[in-house]
């Protein structure tokens, strides 16, 4: 049973890292749009209407991609009041309880966005501006996006047991 929940967190942290590596280079995609948006509207002096929308969706997409990965590696906000001061075993608890939390706040925003999921597909939803985009493959990636969450949320559970298993230093 260990090996079979070593090889989950192993599995569940390379996809996080894969898919926060991708994530990285959103990041000057966003640039590389608004860098095109700001040309061509004082340079030459033809605006693109799609540019700006464009840098929205990728910044959507960016911190929907990272958050795996900011989990994994524990790169999270966290208010140190007192949690610096806990022992090992102690941080492992503390952590168990805040990934409850967590998984019961990623499991109300999972049921939600698939809800709006199903509603862009169903009504073949578009963005109301000039571009007109559709709203079906950024919602589709916010809901891949909190499943592997879950999936992160999950692992950190198992680590933090792993850390409760193991007998107290004497």
């Amino acid at each position: 049973m260990q090996r079979w929940l070593n090889g989950y967190v192993t599995i569940v942290g390379r996809l996080s890292g894969a898919v926060g590596v991708v994530a990285m280079y959103l990041i000057f995609a966003m640039i590389g749009i608004l860098l095109l948006d700001a040309i061509t509207r004082n340079v030459i002096d033809i605006p693109l209407h799609w540019c700006i929308e464009a840098a929205q969706f990728t910044l959507a997409a960016y911190y929907f991609t990272g958050g795996a990965m900011t989990l994994r590696d524990d790169d999270h906000a966290r208010m140190d009041l007192f949690y610096e001061r806990l022992s090992v075993r102690g941080k492992a608890w503390l952590d168990l309880v805040t990934s409850a939390c967590l998984i019961f706040y990623l499991v109300v925003l999972l049921i939600g966005a698939v809800s709006s999921t199903q509603y862009a597909i169903q009504t073949g939803e578009t963005r109301f501006s000039m571009w007109n985009p559709s709203m079906i493959p950024i919602k589709v990636l916010m809901c891949c996006c909190i499943v592997l969450m879950l999936l992160q949320s999950v692992a950190l559970i198992i680590k933090d047991l792993t850390i409760l298993r193991e007998p107290a230093a004497q």
